[in-house]
C-alpha cells in the first residue's frame, strides 16, 4: 500500500507529469489533433462535474448543457471584439457594447452566472426525484434555448455569435480539468461529500442523522454548474461560435453516459468515460461522412451503454476509485452503506 507520504507527492507530480506533456503535445502534433484533445478535456470538466449531481447525489439532471450555454453565452458576450459587436450587436446596451475582457474573467463570470441560475431553478425544481427531475431539468434546457433564440439583442437569435476570438487552448483546459478534479476530489472526500453519498444510498437514514437535505442537493448542483459554465466558455471559445442549438439534448445524453459507464460517484470512472466517449466520437465521425450514415456513433454509444447496464450496471468503477489513490481510512467513504452504519453507531454512544 502507498503510503500516505508518498500518496502526498503523487498528485503534484500527476499534475507536473500533465504539464510535461501539455507541452509536448503544444509542439508535436497538428492543429487538429490539438482541438480534439481539447475536447476531450472539456467532456472531463462537463463529466465530473455531472457527477456531483448525478452521482454523488444520485440526482438524474439533463440540464448541464443549460449551464454550459449560460456560462458560453456570458463570455462570448464579453471577449468579443468591440467593433463586431457594433456590425453583429447594433441593439446591445452600451455600457455592454464597451466591454472586451479577456478569457479569465470571462470564464470566471461565465461559471458564477450559471451558478445563479442554477440556485433558481433548483430550489423549486430538486424536490423532485427520479424521471420528474430529468423532465424537469430536460425543459428548462429547452426553455432556455427558446430564450436564447428570442433575446436576439444579445445573442442574435438562431444565427448565434460566430468569429469569437480563439482564446482556448490546451493550457487553460488543462488547468480547468485539473482544478474541477482537484475541487471535486476534496467535496467527495469531505464531510459533504459523505453526506451528498448518503443522500443517495438512503434519504430518510441520512435526514436522521441530520443531514440537510435541500442545501446539500443544491450546493452539488449549483457547483457542477459553475463548472459547465466555464466548459461552455472553453467551448465556444475553441469552435469560436456559439448557437442556441451547441447544448442539446444529444450533448446532454452524452454526458449521461460518461457519468453511467464511468460509475456514479467516480472521479476517475468519469474522466476515463469522458476520454473513452471523446475518441468513439472521433473515430466514428469521419466513417459517418464516408458511409453517409450519419447517426452510427449515436448507435454504438446506446448499445454500449445498454451493455454497461446488463453487465455492470454500477459501471466502470462503481462509486469507487483505485485503491492507491485514497488513504485507508478513506477507502469505505465511498460505501455509504458504512458510513451510516458508522453515525448511527456514533449516534447510539452519544
Amino acid at each position: 500500500m502507498m503510503g500516505w507520504n508518498r500518496l502526498k507527492w503523487f498528485f503534484p507530480m500527476l499534475i507536473l507529469a500533465g504539464a510535461i506533456l501539455v507541452f509536448i503535445l503544444r509542439s508535436s502534433v497538428n492543429d487538429y489533433i490539438l482541438s480534439i484533445i481539447c475536447f476531450a478535456g472539456i467532456n472531463i470538466i462537463l463529466a465530473v462535474s455531472l457527477n456531483l449531481t448525478n452521482g454523488f447525489t444520485g440526482l438524474f439532471s439533463l440540464g448541464h448543457p443549460a449551464f454550459m450555454a449560460v456560462g458560453g453565452y456570458v463570455a462570448a458576450i464579453l471577449t468579443f471584439p468591440v467593433t463586431r459587436k457594433a456590425m453583429l450587436l447594433p441593439a446591445l446596451p452600451s455600457w455592454l457594447a464597451a466591454q472586451q475582457w479577456s478569457l479569465l474573467p470571462a470564464l470566471i463570470l461565465g461559471g458564477l452566472c450559471a451558478t445563479l441560475v442554477a440556485f433558481l431553478i433548483g430550489f423549486p425544481v430538486l424536490r423532485l426525484k427520479g424521471h420528474y427531475l430529468a423532465v424537469a431539468t430536460l425543459g428548462f434546457l429547452i426553455i432556455l434555448q427558446v430564450l436564447i433564440t428570442n433575446l436576439e439583442s444579445f445573442t442574435r437569435g438562431p444565427l448565434g455569435l460566430n468569429g469569437l476570438p480563439l482564446l482556448t487552448n490546451l493550457w487553460w483546459v488543462y488547468l480547468w480539468v485539473v482544478i474541477t478534479i482537484y475541487v471535486c476530489w476534496k467535496v467527495k472526500h469531505s464531510s459533504l461529500g459523505r453526506s451528498m453519498l448518503a443522500i443517495r444510498e438512503n434519504e430518510m437514514a441520512a435526514e436522521c442523522l441530520g443531514i440537510p437535505l435541500s442545501r446539500t442537493r443544491i450546493m452539488a448542483f449549483a457547483l457542477g454548474a459553475f463548472f459547465a459554465g466555464v466548459a461552455g466558455c472553453l467551448w465556444a471559445h475553441l469552435v469560436t461560435a456559439i448557437t442556441p442549438t451547441s447544448f442539446s439534448v444529444i450533448m446532454a445524453f452524452h454526458l449521461v453516459v460518461m457519468v453511467v459507464v464511468g460509475g456514479s460517484g467516480s472521479i476517475t470512472g468519469a474522466t476515463i468515460a469522458a476520454l473513452m466517449l471523446t475518441s468513439v466520437v472521433e473515430i466514428l465521425s469521419p466513417l459517418e461522412e464516408n458511409l453517409g450514415a450519419y447517426g452510427i456513433s449515436e448507435i454504438i454509444i446506446s448499445i454500449g451503454l445498454l451493455l454497461i447496464l446488463i453487465y455492470r450496471p454500477r459501471g466502470l468503477f462503481g462509486t469507487q476509485e483505485p485503491a492507491f489513490l485514497v488513504k485507508q481510512r478513506q477507502r469505505v467513504s465511498g460505501e455509504v452503506g458504512r458510513s451510516l452504519s458508522y453515525q448511527n453507531g456514533k449516534g447510539g454512544t452519544s
